[in-house]
């Protein structure tokens, strides 16, 4: 429906900064509330970060609120992942998806997904 692929990821020390994006193709991307999860070995897929249609609303989890900022840019049909201060826990495959709406922390709500792209904090 949706087509999602993630850049950006990759080795950095603990309190860098990275900057992922995503990028989407095919259905109209401004209708979708997207957000970005991340798995961490042996963890679950875990809620990052929503952003809603307009880009006017955003939620974060708890462990990255103050650090992490996501934002869009319609017009080029991609939502982007800041990560300051990264932390060694913060090393997972970060993907983005599309959501049936926004404020759902749910990886049912969540339709399209990305590949991923990995992001590694070393200490």
């Amino acid at each position: 429906q949706v087509q999602l692929v993630e850049s950006g990821g990759g080795l950095v020390q603990a309190g860098e900064s990275l900057r992922l994006s995503c990028a989407a193709s095919g259905r109209t991307f401004i209708n979708y509330p997207m957000g970005w999860f991340r798995q961490a070995p042996g963890k679950e897929r875990e809620f990052v970060a929503a952003i809603n249609r307009s880009g006017g609303s955003t939620s974060y989890a708890d462990s990255v609120k103050g650090r992490f900022t996501i934002s869009r840019d319609n017009a080029k049909n991609t939502v982007y992942l800041q990560m300051n201060s990264l932390k060694p826990e913060d090393t997972a495959v970060y993907y983005c998806a599309t959501s049936r709406m926004y404020g759902s922390r749910r990886w049912t709500d969540f339709g399209s997904w990305g590949q991923g792209t990995q992001v590694t904090v070393s200490s």
